[in-house]
């Protein structure tokens, strides 16, 4: 209850932030329910092989959704330790509770949307809606099977609720330079995993798996060798505070900087096969918002980052702002260091995108 009270309180953009965990829920509750309506619908035919795995590469948005699901989770202020919360008796461990039941009540209520449009779209609900135009498509002819698809629904609250508890729990920092070995050994296992694989869909699956868990790995890394790099060579001011700045908020932006990376990569690569064969569509004809539900994961996931990292800025801001510093510096400074990491993230995630594209044209 105390979770719901805090909920229902907060500020509208903490209420946006969490619809967009609803929504991404949605989506990937309704990717799900597509793959076990097909699974059912060829079951025992020839086809029947397919749909295994159409099921692992809806693995894919399950991990975007629940990596959003606690980037927001980190940024809810009701999370966030307070002394009055701590005289209270919401410690750290309570807190964690909190944010746990949240990340759940925002994906069941996506996964609440995911199944009432679905049965929406095959005339389960209310007769066949737009003519019956998704009916074919989401195998209306046969019946869907209901404890399977309330399973399903329930593999984003469940996974959310436990990755933001294990996110948010109390532990020692780790140096932002401690992934980047792992990061490059697993990126380099996924490009030659890629390479053996083929385009063959499972091969292809753990060989991007391992490319984007190493790029993920890895961010943080980066992220700080950005800023590393913009206070190089004889630093004003300006270029310190932003590549210090980018150093502080590495272990935070890195994580997610990297996944984006992974995949704008996977997008450069496709672009470079087009002429050249294409990539297999795994998911059908839900392949295309699928890797849109992805693609739009990443990129909330970075920003909401971007707003934790600002939020453990404040006190800092503050203090200069206190001390006369004008505001347009504080501003340029945080462009020189936006543009600092898409300068150096675009050129990496083209060279991952070539070299992706080459060991599958083997």
């Amino acid at each position: 209850m105390l979770a719901l009270r805090l909920a229902r309180g907060s500020r509208p953009v903490v209420q946006l932030r969490r619809l967009l965990v609803a929504a991404a829920s949605a989506g990937t509750g309704f990717l799900l329910l597509y793959v076990l309506a097909d699974a059912a619908a060829t079951a025992g035919s020839a086809g029947s092989g397919g749909s295994f795995p159409r099921l692992l590469w809806a693995l894919v948005p399950i991990a975007a959704t629940v990596h959003l699901a606690v980037a927001v989770a980190r940024t809810d202020p009701a999370t966030r330790p307070r002394d009055a919360l701590s005289a209270a008796g919401l410690g750290p461990v309570r807190l964690t509770l909190i944010a746990a039941v949240s990340t759940a009540v925002a994906c069941t209520l996506g996964s609440a949307l995911a199944l009432a449009v679905f049965l929406h779209l095959r005339g389960d609900v209310t007769g066949l809606p737009f003519d019956g135009a998704g009916a074919a498509l989401l195998h209306a002819d046969r019946p869907l099977p209901v404890a399977a698809a309330l399973t399903l629904l329930a593999l984003v609250p469940l996974a959310g609720s436990t990755a933001a508890a294990l996110a948010l729990r109390p532990r020692a920092a780790r140096t932002p330079q401690s992934g980047l070995p792992w990061g490059v050994a697993l990126t380099a296992c996924g490009l030659a995993v890629e390479a053996y694989a083929g385009r063959g869909t499972a091969g292809m699956l753990a060989g991007w798996s391992l490319t984007a868990a190493g790029m993920t790995l890895a961010g943080p890394a980066l992220a700080y060798g950005c800023g590393a790099l913009v206070q190089a060579v004889r630093p004003g001011a300006l270029r310190l505070l932003a590549g210090r700045g980018l150093q502080e908020e590495a272990g935070r932006v890195g994580g997610p900087l990297g996944l984006l990376c992974a995949v704008a990569a996977a997008g450069f690569t496709a672009l470079a096969l087009r002429d050249r064969g294409g990539l297999p569509l795994p998911l059908g004809p839900l392949t295309g918002p699928a890797a849109a539900l992805v693609a739009g994961c990443a990129a909330a996931t970075l920003v909401t980052a971007a707003v934790e990292a600002r939020q453990a800025r404040t006190e800092n801001r503050e203090t200069l702002l206190g001390l006369g510093t004008p505001g347009r510096v504080l501003r340029t400074a945080a462009t020189l260091r936006a543009t600092a990491l898409l300068a150096v993230c675009a050129p990496l995630s083209w060279g991952v995108a070539q070299l992706t594209a080459a060991a599958l044209t083997r």
